[in-house]
């Protein structure tokens, strides 16, 4: 057996499907193999491509070393905790989970990450903002890494036209971490023979900013709404003229938005709807909060006017930018054919949103209506929209948003947003703070089917035990209700907060 001191250098990479992992191991295993190295490279793979990253580990031993020994070395399939001199996590949330397997350890491991961030299934799932905060995760693996080296290196693949892993190869040769020169490592990337000149491009930068060490994340800029169009302009201008600054920041995203939902007429009901509320706002006093109660108006307003039917599903998946951003996502050379597979799933719910008013009341009333529409939506099916015949099907629902006000779930939407416009209205003259919890809590309905129903009793319910409450701080029951619904699909801390306010305790 080696002594410690003799043990081979083991690197541990982790990365998703599609950032290249395997490219990046073979890179690794020619420039050792190329300057006498013995190499092995072994991998796990995740349970799907964001579940569970794929785990590579790549071990290697100077063979005039193992030679003047008189032994090979004994390489692991598997890194081993507290024993791995290089990690590299091509996304920040994987860098976490390196350092809580162990990976990563102070005056050993030099870590290698990219900052940006690959959103988790949990993530997107979540009822409410389920994004985990990334600084945490910098600040603890400056601590556990002997070296940490940090930046954006998918926006650096971008920027040269290359893939991840070139610019991740690039951040491995700055840090002399392995002891192989920058030539080396490129004569791998050539002898590999795949886009070679923006591979290159994508090494050189990684390399020079490899050499830097750990670049903090640049602050995301607010997102300023750009109007286009006489239509837009004309919003703009009523937007600057009616509503105060930061309420008409974001009003003028949501009279966009409601402007590419719907139509002009839409817009203008939408900015109608937040003058009446402005006029709410200044005789509670808002000046002196800086209008936050119409702030928030503007922005649930928006979301709830432009809820997600199919008509919006099938409008958004036919637009022309989509498919040309799928083909940039893919890496698709020009003229290089790229087909997309949409799975749909619709109920009879999502059905019946889209039928006119009183045709779908007649479907839901009926249990031999719903059994028979029922055998017809029991499984999915796949929609290539890249196929002239899935592409028709998909752009002619999308056409019949000329008709949305007069579906079955405009007419249930509009009911709602009257009412919680009503109950804000109401809680204005009660309490400022009351309003701008009402007002907040309605980002609880969403979505469609189980999801909105859902999420609909649990705003009613949340509305109903604050009302029939004794407590004297209603605004701070809405708000703690409010997180309660969000904490779990299943609903149990929800139950458990509403049963401790109707007992007061």
């Amino acid at each position: 057996m080696l002594s410690n001191r003799e043990r081979p250098l083991t690197i541990a990479i982790v990365a998703l499907g599609g950032q290249g992992g395997g490219v990046l191991t073979d890179w690794l295993v020619d420039t050792a193999q190329s300057n006498g190295y013995l190499v092995q490279s072994t991998f796990v793979a995740g349970v799907a491509q964001r579940t569970g990253a794929t785990v590579y580990c790549v071990e290697m031993f100077p063979k005039d070393r193992a030679r003047a020994i008189g032994k090979d070395p004994v390489f692991t399939a598997y890194p081993v905790p507290g024993d791995v001199d290089l990690v590299v996590a091509g996304e920040m949330a994987e860098t976490g989970r390196a350092i809580q397997k162990g990976f990563v350890t102070p005056n050993v491991t030099t870590l290698i990450a990219s900052s940006h961030r690959v959103y988790s299934i949990t993530e997107k799932s979540a009822l409410g903002d389920g994004i985990v905060d990334q600084q945490p995760v910098a600040q603890i693996a400056e601590k556990a890494a002997k070296k940490f080296v940090c930046f954006d290196m998918q926006a650096t693949a971008s920027e040269t036209g290359s893939v991840i892993s070139s610019v991740l190869l690039g951040a491995i040769a700055a840090t002399g971490a392995l002891p192989f020169s920058r030539e080396s490592f490129e004569t791998s990337i050539r002898k590999d023979g795949r886009a070679v000149e923006s591979n290159l491009r994508g090494f050189a930068v990684g390399y020079e900013r490899g050499s830097a060490g750990v670049s903090p994340a640049p602050e995301v800029p607010t997102d300023v709404a750009k109007p286009a169009g006489p239509n837009g302009y004309a919003l703009s201008a009523r937007i600057a003229a009616t509503l105060p600054a930061n309420a008409g920041a974001i009003a003028l995203h949501g009279a966009l938005r409601a402007l590419d939902y719907q139509d002009v007429n839409y817009a203008k009901a939408y900015l109608d709807q937040l003058d009446a509320i402005l006029q709410v706002d200044r005789a509670a006093g808002g000046e002196e909060k800086g209008f936050g109660l119409t702030e928030e108006v503007a922005r649930q307003l928006a979301l709830q006017m432009c809820y997600e039917d199919t008509i919006r599903v099938a409008d958004l998946k036919t637009r022309h930018h989509r498919h040309e951003r799928i083909r940039d996502h893919v890496a698709a050379a020009p003229g290089q054919p790229v087909y997309v597979a949409e799975f749909f799933h619709p109920r009879i719910e999502e059905i019946c949103d889209t039928l006119p008013a009183p045709i779908a009341e007649y479907v839901l009333r009926s249990d031999g209506l719903k059994r028979v529409l029922g055998a017809f939506t029991k499984k999915g099916r796949i929609v290539k929209t890249t196929k002239i015949g899935g592409f028709l099907m998909l752009d002619l629902i999308s056409r019949l948003r000329r008709w949305r006000r007069g579906t079955y779930r405009y007419k249930i939407q509009q009911q709602l947003i009257g009412d919680w416009l009503e109950n804000v209205r109401s809680a204005s003259h009660e309490d400022y703070d009351y309003a701008l919890s009402i007002a907040r809590c309605i980002e609880l309905v969403k979505g469609y089917g189980d999801t909105y129903q859902r999420g609909l009793t649990r705003y009613q319910t949340t509305l109903d035990a604050v009302r029939k409450s004794t407590s004297p701080d209603r605004a701070a029951d809405v708000r703690r209700l409010h997180t309660a619904a969000l904490a779990d699909e299943q609903g149990r801390v929800f139950d458990d907060a509403v049963n401790a306010l109707r007992q007061g305790v």
